[in-house]
């Protein structure tokens, strides 16, 4: 009874595959209305100038940023259901998970991505001074942590 019990206990991970859903389903959402009302304040205002284009650069990056966080949690999703569900799940094959560490490779790849993203918009936004510096060499510090990481994963003998 315990035996069965414990091999059925995995479906609670369900939880997690539904909330991460949700939460995809959420980011996208919101980041195509912000996108609708991006450009429905740009055409409305009617301004052209330098500064309302770094301002335009800077939301579109935002929403971009919205829409990677969104993939991150549907790639969370996707590979809690393949490893404690049902790895039968019909996915591209750049996106199947077999183990653990294929979806923290997968996570990891992201958040690279994800950070280049958040940097690039404070690159646009930046106004001057030195601040952008310890920002940009933090940024470059972790994406140096995670790509070890990675290399060190995928290191097979």
């Amino acid at each position: 009874m315990l035996h069965r019990f414990l091999a059925n206990s995995r479906y609670i991970i369900i939880v997690a595959v539904v909330s991460s859903l949700l939460a995809t389903v959420t980011l996208l959402l919101y980041g195509a209305v912000r996108m609708v009302n991006t450009i429905g304040v740009l055409l409305t205002d009617g301004k052209v100038s330098s500064e309302v284009g770094k301002t335009l650069v800077v939301d579109f990056i935002e929403i971009i940023d919205l829409f990677l966080l969104a993939t991150v949690f549907y790639i969370i999703s996707l590979g809690l259901y393949e490893l404690f569900v049902d790895d039968r799940i019909k996915v591209p094959e750049w996106l199947e998970i077999h183990d653990l560490d294929d979806l923290k490779n997968k996570l990891t790849s992201v958040t690279v991505v994800l950070l280049g993203v958040l940097y690039l918009g404070q690159v646009v936004s930046w106004r001057g001074g030195t601040d952008i510096l310890p920002y940009g060499l933090s940024i470059a510090l972790v994406i140096a942590a995670l790509t070890y990481f990675l290399r060190g994963k995928t290191k097979k003998p």
